[in-house]
């Protein structure tokens, strides 16, 4: 009889462990299908891309590429910081899979990257000096002054054009940081910003930047995502589930809280 037992006992263990096997290879199996996307993103983007007070990355763009995260099983993101300057070269040597900078298109960035075809975001440009300033009062006026743009972005590209189309003599400076280029508008160094309406409120009320916006929009341009070039399984799945959350509110909910208004209306 204790044979018996023994010989049962043993023969229950080893269909217990033979099931437990078979679980841990489905779930290895099952994580081997998911595919990880490395995201290049920034860190000083106040409110798009940036780390809060307790060091946790979140913005706009953070959230939203988490909400997408979480319904697209067959990948994972995780995400990179890194400076403005470095993203599209590390995208170029596909070092990262997405950028996510509140990126929006021209000539140059079409012909080497692919974009998602449905925007996430669309907010106006406009120029931004110090409070008291009464010099500049629209783009015309920066002919003779010095402005301040971040190198390679959109911004940077379309004034310029627009300083190379009017003759104006005004020296471009070129600065990467934020909170440097808040500092130098602020101290008289340069003369004038190109920025957004709720990055005007978030610096005036965070770092007391004494900003104010002047003349009409700029430009009132899409954004999106960027990609490899041949990445169209990706991209595409990232639109099916950016539509989705545009249909269901939250696109609406995310933008209200992070820009200021629901910017959901433009797309």
């Amino acid at each position: 009889m204790k044979k018996l037992l023994a010989a049962i006992s043993i023969g229950a263990t080893l269909l217990l462990s033979a099931c437990g096997s078979s679980s841990n290879s489905s779930t290895l199996a099952s994580s081997a299908d998911v595919e990880k996307i490395i995201i290049g993103t920034g860190s000083q983007f106040i409110n798009i891309c940036f780390y809060d007070e307790n060091g946790n990355l979140t913005g706009y763009d953070i959230e939203l590429l988490k909400a997408i995260d979480n319904r697209l099983e067959e990948y994972e993101f995780e995400f990179q910081t890194m400076d403005f300057s470095n993203l599209l070269l590390s995208l170029e040597t596909e070092k990262i899979d997405l950028l996510a900078h509140n990126m929006a298109k021209n000539e140059e960035r079409e012909a080497k990257f692919l974009f998602n075809q449905q925007p996430y975001n669309a907010m106006p440009l406009h120029v931004v000096v110090h409070e008291g300033n009464t010099e500049v009062r629209s783009i015309d006026d920066i002919n003779g002054k010095t402005v301040g743009v971040t190198p390679t972005s959109n911004a940077s590209i379309f004034v310029e054009q627009y300083i190379k189309d009017h003759n104006f003599d005004t020296e471009v400076s070129y600065i990467t940081q934020t909170t440097d280029m808040n500092n130098q508008l602020k101290t008289g160094r340069i003369d004038a910003i190109f920025s957004f309406p709720f990055a005007v409120d978030i610096n005036n009320k965070a770092a007391d930047a004494e900003q104010k916006i002047v003349g009409d929009p700029l430009l009132f341009t899409d954004i999106f995502f960027m990609f490899n070039k041949d990445d169209t399984d990706l991209a595409n799945a990232v639109d099916k589930v950016l539509k989705e959350l545009i249909q269901d509110g939250t696109v609406k909910e995310l933008s209200t809280k992070w820009l200021g208004a629901d910017y959901s209306v433009e797309l």
